[in-house]
């Protein structure tokens, strides 16, 4: 396994999309137990796991759930497509009072925001991609991870005892870890890290999926 030498280096080979499929990744920060979230946020706040999810990120589309959403403050992530995944909301309420005035409201978006009644629609939207980045939270990980070809996980060693969401396990009869970084230490929260990549074993990576 090749190893990240910092957290803004990455020296991994990729499999990249075939046949103008996207490839569809989870990037989640997890704990020992795969805790992500307790009272509707994250149990900590990395600085450089935050950095590394922009880096990742940034010029992507990012597709969440609308838990995920609120946890955000309702507020769209820049230089990047927010798609949010909700039955029952329309943008009119995931905007809220926000909405520019500039802001025309049409096909279910606006000002980089828009919403899916479902993951497949959300990524039948976003079909045009390289790389679709699934962000949370738990119930949407869980819908994903049997059709999805990549994790990049950040792996925080900590136990959290008090957690209410959860990440899938990982089965390493179909996942392959492929890389991992150094393990490094958050100055303000105290607890170790590191960045992993996992991919599905080449048997598993060409999805049996429909784009409409």
């Amino acid at each position: 396994m090749s190893n990240i030498k910092s957290s803004s280096e990455q020296t991994y080979p990729l499999s990249n999309n075939t046949n103008g499929v996207p490839v569809i990744s989870l990037i989640v920060a997890a704990s020992e137990n795969l805790a992500i979230g307790r009272k509707g946020q994250m149990p900590w706040h990395i600085s450089q796991d935050m950095k590394y999810f922009k880096k990742i990120t940034s010029g992507g589309i990012i597709i969440m759930g609308r838990k995920t959403w609120e946890s955000l403050g309702c507020k769209a992530l820049p230089d990047r497509r927010n798609i949010i995944v909700s039955r029952n909301l329309k943008i009119e309420d995931l905007c809220k009072e926000n909405i520019p005035d500039n802001c025309h409201i049409n096909n279910n978006s606006c000002v980089g925001i828009e919403v899916a009644k479902s993951l497949d629609e959300a990524i039948n939207a976003a079909a045009e991609a390289k790389e679709i980045f699934i962000i949370g939270g738990g119930e949407i990980y869980k819908q994903a991870i049997n059709i999805a070809n990549r994790i990049y996980l950040t792996k925080v060693y900590t136990t959290v005892d008090d957690a209410e969401t959860f990440f899938p396990v990982i089965d390493e009869g179909i996942w392959k870890e492929i890389s991992c970084s150094d393990r490094f230490t958050d100055e303000k929260s105290g607890y170790d890290f590191e960045f992993k990549i996992y991919e599905k074993h080449s048997s598993n990576f060409i999805r049996k999926r429909q784009f409409q």
